[in-house]
């Protein structure tokens, strides 16, 4: 039995963001990092997006570090990316709490945090002291919008302007839940619009850091193909898929499972994949995909990238196995490549739309 396995009936006692907050404190003080050091990467784990190359895909998803305060210690215990956030412009403390809930019978978490962020000046000063001394990770930011602010797309220029040199990718979340009139942004007019204000403070920064819209799981096809359409028509670099979702699952059986919020862990992964399945094919693979959405095993990472993901993320399943569920999914992810005669995970990806 693993070291998290034996904590977690002390773990799942104390409220959500108290034991989040523990997990911070373990990874920046490096226990963790000892605890769950990972081996170097099987070699058909390697791959590369955007130019860049990747040790392995499977990659932190944001909210776990949402102030760049431990995302460069994510390497250690295994990741092959990380992606912290959401950040807004200005600081704010989010909503009111509780805002975090666990719905363990369910595998799934609850949360409507509300971008609770240190604000991007804070964040960004933070980040270039971590890659002034270590540079090697590859690092994403996710970039929200303040709650009162009247004006999105001004928000999200803020935020490219200031990461924009600092990360490897930039995600633009149009879809967070708790935000209100966020999703509204997933409009095409609004969309176009703040495309190309994002894509235009990027140029000023002289930075070629992708640009990827994070969607819902939530919109129906239509909805989702004027997005695609809009990725491909105004050169955005990447799409991922999918955020939390505010549907609710007749199969819940948590006490929590009424919470407002957006819903995340294991009920996600069907709908996020099917999503990702619909992406990737209005797209025709024309452009990588973060697929996101219930990921605890080898299997569902593999399905995701069959399905057309070039990278995964995960978080909730971190909540339920601790960290060395990382290496356990990287594990398995190699034996399943080798056992279906791929190289690379490059070829893997979308494969089950080759199917004859």
């Amino acid at each position: 039995m693993s070291l998290y396995r034996l904590l977690w009936p002390l773990l799942s006692r104390l409220e959500p963001e108290v034991a989040h907050r523990l997990a911070l404190l373990s990874l920046q003080s490096g226990l963790a990092g000892l605890l769950y050091r990972s081996p170097t990467d099987d070699a058909v784990l390697h791959t590369e997006v955007w130019g860049r190359a990747f040790s392995n895909p499977i990659g932190l998803a944001p909210g776990f570090d949402k102030n760049a305060e431990v995302i460069g210690h994510m390497a250690a215990i295994g990741f092959g990316f990380a992606e912290f956030g959401g950040v807004t412009p200005l600081p704010q403390p989010g909503n009111p709490k509780p805002r975090l809930f666990r719905l363990t019978e369910d595998k799934a978490v609850i949360n409507r945090l509300g971008f609770n962020s240190q604000g991007a000046v804070e964040v960004a000063a933070r980040l270039g002291r971590l890659r002034r001394y270590n540079g090697r990770s590859i690092i994403g930011v996710n970039l929200g919008k303040n709650k009162e602010s009247q004006d999105a797309a001004a928000d999200y220029v803020v935020g490219v302007k200031a990461f924009a040199n600092l990360v490897d990718f930039i995600v633009v979340n149009v879809s967070s839940p708790n935000t209100p009139g966020l999703r509204a942004l997933q409009g095409v007019d609004s969309l176009v619009t703040l495309t190309r204000a994002v894509r235009s403070a990027r140029e000023a920064t002289g930075s070629k850091a992708p640009l990827l819209f994070k969607i819902a799981p939530d919109l129906d096809i239509s909805e989702t193909a004027d997005i695609c359409r809009v990725a491909l028509t105004e050169k955005m670099d990447g799409i991922v898929v999918s955020n939390t979702t505010v549907a609710r699952p007749d199969t819940l059986k948590s006490a929590h499972a009424g919470e407002t919020g957006g819903l995340s862990g294991a009920p996600l992964f069907e709908p996020s994949t099917q999503m990702l399945r619909e992406v990737y094919a209005l797209t025709e693979g024309a452009l990588p995909i973060i697929g996101v959405g219930g990921v605890a095993t080898a299997e569902q990472a593999y399905a995701k990238i069959r399905a057309g993901a070039s990278l995964v993320q995960l978080y909730s399943a971190m909540v339920y196995e601790g960290p060395g569920i990382v290496a356990a999914i990287k594990n398995g992810l190699a034996q399943l490549l080798r056992r279906d005669g791929f190289t690379s995970v490059a070829q893997a990806v979308g494969a089950d739309h080759r199917k004859t």
